[in-house]
């Protein structure tokens, strides 16, 4: 609602009139983004104000670059590598400025701790998030390769028997693995780090537990917000807008801020690690029906084509 409206208009005019490149918005990003923090670092209520007005525009081209990249296929390995590091290293500077500016004017050393609090659960987030995409993949991959091996000796064992109906229970061992591949609308994070990919979802158990989630899902999908209300983009903001417009107003209010915008990252994370590992229970029992099913069609080929399936895999 803050930064998507205005990046896409801004998206319109830079994608349109101008030849500026997606790397050259990330660029400007960190430089506004060190911009905020060298405002931050001063610590007096102006500053603030200024310094979170240029982490509010740093934001904002950081949302276009993307944007433009994908408009005009422009994307690249390299563009998304960039964006990642620029954004850590923005984070790592603004914290270190705005929680050493204060510490500097006040002498709190809890200003310190929560700059180490701010960094580690940025970094914390984004490796959990990169982690968890990693692993899905493989999970991917895994029943991707199952899925044909199995649909391959379904259909060897048919020529080989002469009938036209597999074995009891392939087909629907098939239509599980399948609809355990669906796109997961809760892998937002992995997107936004690695960029547009088909994410595993293996939700079953997590919506048989909590039906009513998927309508309360959609609904909020429909006015274009994610279910992942606070993540790392709402701590950020958070922390490098909110509490910085805070504390010109009332003193001290840095600190709170903070911890509230940690306390919501943390509690939503701690919602995707759940489902992750209902997922990977999910995954497994897929798994063992389609090896077990595998080697049932195994069993009823001829000996000559056994061999050779054997060896195709």
């Amino acid at each position: 609602m803050l930064v998507d409206p205005l990046a896409a208009r801004m998206v319109r005019f830079t994608a349109n009139r101008t030849n500026v490149t997606p790397n050259q918005l990330t660029v400007g990003a960190l430089i506004l983004g060190l911009g905020a923090g060298a405002c931050f670092a001063v610590a007096t209520w102006p500053y603030l104000l200024l310094g979170a007005l240029l982490y509010h525009l740093s934001f904002t081209l950081d949302c276009m670059d993307g944007k433009i990249a994908r408009l005009k296929g422009t994307g690249s390995v390299f563009g998304a590598w960039l964006d990642y590091i620029f954004d850590r290293v923005r984070v790592l500077a603004c914290a270190i400025a705005l929680m050493g500016g204060q510490y500097a004017a006040t002498g709190n050393v809890a200003y310190v701790w929560t700059a180490v609090a701010v960094v580690f659960l940025d970094m914390l987030r984004y490796m959990d998030a990169l982690e968890i995409y990693k692993v899905r993949s493989q999970m991917r991959n895994k029943l991707n390769a199952l899925r044909t091996e199995a649909h391959d000796l379904e259909l060897a064992v048919r020529q080989a028997s002469g009938t036209a109906a597999g074995g009891a229970g392939v087909t629907e061992d098939l239509r599980t693995a399948e609809g355990a591949l669906r796109p997961d609308p809760e892998a937002d994070m992995e997107d936004q780090v690695v960029g547009d990919h088909p994410n595993i979802a293996l939700q079953a158990e997590f919506n048989k537990r909590f039906p009513w989630y998927a309508r309360i899902r959609n609904a909020l999908k429909r006015g274009r917000i994610r279910p992942h209300l606070i993540s790392g983009i709402e701590f950020q903001m958070g922390v490098f807008i909110v509490a910085p417009v805070a504390a010109a107003a009332i003193k001290g209010a840095i600190i709170p801020v903070t911890v509230l915008s940690a306390a919501g990252m943390l509690a939503f994370e701690l919602v995707i690690i759940y489902k992750f590992w209902l997922s990977s229970r999910d995954y497994s029992r897929s798994v063992v029906k389609l090896e077990t099913r595998i080697s049932g069609y195994r069993e009823q080929l001829p000996a000559e084509l056994r061999e050779a399936a054997v060896g195709g895999h």
